[in-house]
């Protein structure tokens, strides 16, 4: 695997933590959700790596969408980054983060990885629209044996504040909420915020999330 060419980093070249962020469903690594997050969450002691998905490398080369593929081989291409970030930087602390999609990936992985947390922006607890109990994608999280925290919009349609508020999550999982903010952490014009803010809040909280003692 060509670590360097296939991937985006930000942040520290030697770091003590690496998060190694996957992105969603229909947009890969450049997206300006990812490189904002991404950016976000770097410091001089963290790096960020972006990567993508098979399906989107193909998409990129071909240059047409492509749909995602099955949640088990986004584990396995998922699982493969995280061996290879474990080579690239051994004495870093690893941490698996994803948007939507991606985060799904992420909670499955750790089962298989030395991670030390997993990080969701915008888990999709079930599909829009479809809010029957055999829908939501409640397994991820259960089975994740590390410390999970997901950021969520408060109106994600993907699981909001309103209908999240008759559920129990996990105890190793934490929920972030960010005030208006849909899927993409965009916010309604009136709650004053913008999406830069947000995705500020939700870095904030992640940080204060992996610091913890």
């Amino acid at each position: 695997m060509a670590w360097p060419e296939l991937a985006r980093h930000d942040g520290a070249e030697q770091p003590q933590r690496l998060i190694l962020l996957a992105h969603g469903a229909g947009a890969g690594m450049d997206h300006p959700f990812m490189a904002a997050m991404a950016s976000a969450l770097a410091d001089d002691q963290t790096q960020v790596v972006r990567f993508e998905f098979d399906y989107m490398v193909q998409a990129r080369a071909l240059d047409k969408r492509r749909p995602p593929d099955r949640l088990p081989k986004l584990v396995e291409c998922f699982q493969r980054w995280a061996e290879a970030a474990k080579i690239a930087h051994p004495q870093a602390q690893l941490v698996l983060a994803g948007k939507s999609m991606g985060s799904r990936a992420a909670a499955l992985v750790a089962q298989q990885v030395d991670a030390q947390a997993v990080l969701a922006f915008g888990y999709p607890f079930h599909p829009v629209g479809k809010t029957e109990p055999e829908r939501w994608r409640w397994q991820p999280l259960q089975q994740c044996p590390v410390p999970l925290l997901i950021c969520q919009g408060s109106r994600d349609n993907f699981g909001s504040q309103a209908e999240l508020a008759a559920h129990t999550l996990p105890e190793t999982v934490g929920l972030h909420w960010l005030d208006s903010g849909d899927h993409s952490l965009v916010p309604t014009k009136r709650s004053g915020f913008t999406q830069q803010q947000l995705i500020e809040q939700a870095a904030g909280a992640c940080q204060t999330f992996l610091n913890r003692e």
